[in-house]
């Protein structure tokens, strides 16, 4: 059975169509809207996964010939995901998880396709909605549906699903997923956006999830499968019992212990005891014993919160953890920093660039290979939770830190024509106890000061946490990895005095009601002005002057006609200008030239082209340098590439022998422009600027 829903979204045509591709998939959706079509697939096996942890893959993959390219390269087919392609699918992976039911353990595969990108609709909402309408359809259990949407405000108007154009003169780019009446999965980055804009963001948002919800409904109606049967795995209650009996009364000892590594090491030795102890009254059964302890440990620091409003580390709800700023830590960097907040420490470098190190981008979003100037990478290593692991690359969550870092500081860079440098900022965490990105948000700010980058104010982040049991409510500041792994929500809000730069929120429970959102909103404000009153203190303003160690940048306008003879036959001119100063010179087709050297060598490219593009004046004086004499004068270069005869009879008061006499290669002389004929040829003269009784003296021989 085939079935189609048409609907109007946001103005443009909007279609959901399943039962004609991906067959074998458990579910299938294809939806399109424009031009933009996505296909999402499910999968799941049917044995239960024998992993610690949830099975969830989530793939997103964008197709060449979706925007009719071929892809670069040598292979000339697409290979590994791009980060555009792993941020979609963490976006989709983020709002999905939470909606699958607890204890469910069989292995699921969601996989999204963009089929086709018309260049104007992002596909990356599109691939949430499919992939809800997929599960939905399926025969996997899952609490869903949801639906996701982007929104954006053009002076004062808010925009669903905003096309790429308009996000240009949007002030926020948000993608925020839900259900009918609540909110499960927020991205997205603001130009200091206040809080009571960003919840009223939100509830736009809402408004177009409902209607994209109905149209999903309407598929799904009539090609619903029964869902699978399955049963969550239980410890025997004996086991629970003799567990809890030795466990209860020291858990909460080892919780508040209020060194991260004490309460590491605490509770894996209580679980070693308790096996130890019961591995002859249950030998079958001792992977039990640490999923028995953690759901006492679970219930033991919730109701702590809950009960006495106290964490396990002794703060009360609203407390930041203590923090110290250092800036230029590192000698030879062009700025640094180190921010260490609690147990939790980002140590960040900033480089300054030229043009030629800007990072190339070929997207099926654009027509034409696309730059950009501002990158931020996030390092994880796993000494910094005191862990021994492999590395295998960049992470998908390296990635997603270091997108959600970057959006936060992105908004406060001065503009590329005010300050021509590419930008790259380096995290590296070198310890870890909730909230590095953040860390690494506050991090950058003071390195982009220590660097001198005239940024427009300093910014700071800090990550919200939840616990929420039926109607009792609390609301975390700053969390710790423990209250981020048993807690219910992590929301990163990053930004200046003024507003929210960048937002991330992710929950374990099944939605949130906007006044919860409101109230996080609120206390990260509150927690944020605390932070940047002491990054202020150790830095209050970018520094005056860039590091003598980068690159000073020096721009130039020339006339479009006159980019051939700064370029020369074959790039020769241009190449003896870098070989001489030892700076690089690059120029674009609107005759901006960008000059960059470490010292000296930029200021001499600078003269060198301004002289070769100068139009000669006559009646001026020049300090030329003679390139060669002739019987009947010399030829002086006045300018950059910019010749001259000066006649022997110009070269003093008095008849002249020889031109040699008076004047020799490579000597510098002070000559007059007297004119430049129809051809262009100039005639030059010394004697018109010496005193007539002044001659020069004979050369010997």
């Amino acid at each position: 059975m085939v079935k189609h829903v048409d609907r109007t979204f946001a103005g443009r045509p909007l279609k959901l169509e399943s039962g004609r591709l991906a067959k074998q998939a458990a579910g299938a959706c294809l939806l399109q809207f424009g031009e933009t079509v996505v296909l999402a697939t499910v999968t799941v096996s049917d044995n239960v996964s024998t992993l610690p942890f949830f099975p969830l893959t989530v793939e997103y993959r964008e197709k060449s010939y979706a925007a009719g390219k071929i892809p670069g390269g040598f292979l000339k087919r697409e290979g590994r995901p791009s980060d555009e392609e792993i941020l979609s699918a963490r976006v989709t992976d983020r709002s999905i998880r939470p909606l699958f039911p607890e204890g469910f353990k069989n292995e699921i595969q969601v996989f999204i396709y963009v089929l086709s990108a018309d260049q104007e609709n992002d596909a990356d909402v599109l691939g949430v909605t499919a992939a809800s309408a997929a599960l939905d359809m399926s025969k996997v259990p899952w609490n869903g549906p949801i639906a996701a949407v982007r929104v954006g405000r053009v002076e004062g108007a808010w925009i669903l699903n905003p096309t790429f154009q308009q996000l240009e003169f949007s002030d926020v780019d948000m993608v925020v997923s839900g259900s009918r009446d609540s909110i499960v999965m927020v991205e997205g980055g603001a130009l200091e956006l206040t809080e009571p804009e960003i919840v009223k963001g939100l509830e736009v948002a809402q408004k177009g999830i409902r209607e994209l919800l109905d149209a999903a409904a309407e598929l799904v109606a009539d090609m619903r499968q029964p869902k699978m049967e399955w049963a969550k795995v239980e410890p025997a209650a004996e086991l629970v019992a003799r567990v809890k009996a030795l466990a209860e009364p020291r858990i909460a000892e080892a919780l508040n212990l209020p060194e991260k590594a004490e309460r590491t090491q605490a509770l894996a030795a209580l679980k070693s005891t308790i096996q130890e102890q019961l591995a002859a009254e249950f030998p079958d059964n001792l992977k039990d014993v640490a999923a028995v302890i953690e759901e006492i440990e679970y219930r033991t620091m919730r109701e702590q919160v809950l009960s006495r409003g106290e964490r396990v580390d002794g703060r009360d709800l609203a407390t930041v953890r203590p923090i110290t700023c250092e800036v230029g830590v590192l000698p030879r960097t062009h700025g640094s920093a180190l921010f260490t907040r609690g147990q939790t420490q980002a140590l960040v470098s900033v480089t300054l660039g030229t043009v030629s190190d800007e990072q190339r981008i070929d997207s099926i979003d654009v027509a034409e290979e696309t730059t950009k100037s501002f990158m931020l990478h996030y390092n994880f290593p796993p000494f910094s939770t005191g862990e021994v692991r492999p590395i295998r690359g960049t992470s998908r969550r390296e990635v997603g830190h270091g997108a959600l870092a970057e959006r936060a500081l992105q908004a406060l860079l001065p503009p590329y024509d005010q300050f021509p440098y590419t930008i790259r900022i380096v995290s590296d965490i070198l310890e870890s106890n909730g909230s590095s990105s953040m860390a690494t948000v506050c991090g950058g700010s003071l390195a982009l000061f220590d660097a001198g980058v005239p940024v427009k104010a300093s910014c700071a982040g800090v990550a919200m946490g939840l616990i929420k049991e039926g109607a009792r409510v609390a609301v975390l500041t700053d969390i710790l990895g423990t209250e981020d792994h048993l807690g219910d929500m992590d929301f990163k809000v990053a930004g200046t005095r003024e507003g929210v730069t960048s937002i991330q929120m992710d929950i374990k429970i099944e939605g949130l009601d906007f006044k919860i959102v409101a109230e996080a909103l609120d206390r990260a404000k509150q927690a944020r002005i605390h932070i940047l009153d002491i990054m202020d203190r150790a830095m209050p303003q970018p520094r005056s002057q860039l590091s003598k160690y980068a690159p000073r940048i020096i721009t130039i306008q020339i006339p479009t006609d006159r980019i051939g003879d700064i370029i020369g036959p074959k790039g020769k001119t241009i190449r003896s200008i870098q070989e001489q100063t030892g700076a690089e010179i690059n120029v674009d087709d609107n005759g901006l030239v960008t000059i960059s050297a470490v010292g000296e060598g930029g200021e001499r490219a600078r003269d060198i082209i301004a002289g070769m593009v100068q139009v000669p004046e006559v009646g001026k004086v020049y300090e030329g340098v003679v390139k060669s004499t002739t019987a009947f004068g010399a030829f002086i270069e006045i300018l950059p590439g910019v010749e001259g005869l000066l006649h022997i009879s110009e070269l003093q008061h008095g008849r002249t022998e020889r031109t040699e006499d008076v004047v020799k290669k490579g000597d510098q002389v002070r000559v007059k422009l007297l004119e430049v004929d129809e051809r262009g040829r100039m005639r030059l003269s010394r004697k018109a600027l010496l005193e007539k009784t002044e001659t020069a003296p004979a050369r010997s021989r």
